[in-house]
């Protein structure tokens, strides 16, 4: 900044006009905080496609994780969604969570443990414990 400050003129009367004056400070804020704003509004609506032939032939050229990825999410998203328009508790589910634990869709055993990773220490010691 102090290059700024040494060799720009703009700079210098800048800073001096937003110390100086807080109705300056504030239109100079809103400004910075405005434009790029409409900006980005602007190139959203530009490059946004409701395009459905496109969509289409996206959707025909999407990889299968992808597939999947949106086939699991969406059932996901219904089962919570039913969860919560029968009115049922879902506290477990976060609770299950912070113990980094999943549930389950039996619906007699809703949370089920991570299984433990198994090291190469312990299938080494499985192979010699049975020689």
């Amino acid at each position: 900044m102090s290059i700024l400050w040494e060799k720009s003129e703009t700079w210098r009367w800048l800073v001096r006009r937003t110390r100086d004056s807080k109705p300056f400070f504030l239109a100079f804020a809103t400004i910075c905080g405005v434009v790029p704003g409409v900006i980005g509004y602007g190139v959203m609506q530009l490059t946004n496609s409701r395009n459905p032939q496109l969509e289409a032939q996206l959707r025909q050229n999407a990889r299968p994780e992808s597939l999947m990825m949106g086939k699991v999410n969406q059932e996901r998203l219904a089962e919570y969604l039913g969860e919560l328009q029968r009115k049922e508790d879902t506290n477990d589910r976060y609770v299950a969570a912070l113990r980094g634990e999943t549930l389950t869709r039996n619906p007699y055993q809703r949370i089920q443990p991570i299984p433990n990773q198994k090291t190469e220490a312990d299938i080494h010691r499985k192979k010699t414990d049975k020689a």
